[in-house]
């Protein structure tokens, strides 16, 4: 049974990669899942999961190389997915020494650990094992917006934010593992992401949640920067096929062809959320374009994102499957499936949920 050690498994990418593997392999792989739980990771995200015999979960930081250590030394770990990292660009313009902490010391420590379980005496490494650096678009910078241009895995790095900065250099720390140590590795960079159990400081949970609760829409400067958008399964496939098939040492781009402008994106969720929920519903009357407001524009936002995903269709036979008309559907639909999860998450209630359920463990 082959072992996949998950990084950031209880956030919203990573879990939905988990759900997605049990999906495919079921009973044939083992899953651990480490997750410092900070306030993005959420194990309610994985509760359906949580008894299967093939998933453990640990709470540890990924900086914490005792922790990590320990994790190899314990389970002879076969895949790394490594999707753990601080995220959020606001946040990282407050706060970006925490970023560099997690995204590029936490980066550098599962590099070692994992080459630390994995090395042979002669230099090379176990047969099967490889480490997949989960990674942004955001490390490219900004694109002319004339949507003509995209990002390929060639494009220079331009990072223009602290967060992406921390992306970009933990992507240039892999890529010295790879070059120096001849570690088997790939990195992947993708577009933005959007589905189920996306925390929501992110703009499409955030725009639902405020639109239901007739709270204000905040919209960035003018509200036309351009983003390309790619549904959560759809990234979590492209993973695995990278991970299987992909050529070590390559870096693949995950995009969605799905590309759209902010304001776009909430016009979009307004008036779906007019035509899904029902009249009965007291929250429709909530539901409004009145409800947008334009804010002062984000520090260094760049204008467009735009990733060519033609290597890694060429290469393996990836492509995105979902298109954002029918992709925007199911996530709307599945947050008002589950208000409870965001009411919990809202109300940082989902912080329990860990000491309900591993207090006693």
């Amino acid at each position: 049974m082959r072992t996949y050690l998950v990084t950031g498994g209880a956030g919203f990418i990573g879990s939905n990669y988990i759900h997605y593997m049990f999906r495919k392999y079921d009973n044939e792989i083992r899953i651990i899942n480490v997750d410092a739980l900070t306030y993005a990771g959420n194990l309610e995200n994985l509760k359906d999961i949580e008894d299967r015999d093939n998933y453990t979960f640990i709470k540890a930081d990924i900086t914490d190389k005792d922790a990590i250590s320990k994790i190899f030394e314990e389970n002879d770990i076969d895949r790394v997915v490594h999707f753990a990292a601080e995220s959020h660009v606001d946040r990282s313009i407050r706060n970006p020494e925490v970023f560099v902490h997690t995204n590029v010391m936490g980066t550098a420590v599962m590099l070692n650990c994992a080459k630390a379980a994995w090395e042979l005496p002669d230099g090379s490494y176990k047969e099967g094992k490889k480490f997949l650096h989960v990674s942004t678009d955001e490390v490219y910078g900004s694109l002319p917006d004339d949507g003509k241009s995209f990002f390929y895995e060639t494009t220079p790095y331009q990072p223009h934010s602290p967060y992406s900065a921390s992306k970009a250099s933990s992507d240039m720390l892999v890529k010295s593992y790879i070059d120096t140590y001849h570690f088997p590795a790939n990195i992947t960079n993708t577009s933005n992401n959007y589905g189920p159990y996306q925390f929501p400081e992110k703009l499409i949970p955030l725009i639902i949640n405020n639109a239901l609760n007739g709270k204000a829409l905040p919209v960035y400067g003018d509200g036309m920067n351009i983003r390309d958008w790619l549904y959560v399964d759809d990234h979590a496939k492209g993973i695995d096929m990278v991970q299987e098939q992909g050529r070590l040492g390559q870096t693949y781009n995950i995009g969605g062809h799905n590309e759209k402008r902010n304001i776009e994106i909430i016009n979009i969720i307004i008036e779906t959320l007019q035509e899904i929920l029902p009249d009965s519903d007291p929250r429709k009357a909530n539901v409004s374009k009145d409800l947008i407001t334009y804010v002062e524009d984000r520090k260094g936002h760049d204008r467009r994102y735009a990733i060519a995903p033609d290597k890694i269709k060429e290469e393996i036979g990836w492509e995105p499957e979902t298109m954002f008309k029918d992709g925007i559907k199911k996530t709307i639909a599945w947050y008002l499936e589950h208000m409870d999860w965001m009411e919990n998450v809202t109300s940082g209630d989902y912080q329990k949920y860990y000491e309900d359920m591993y207090s006693g463990k």
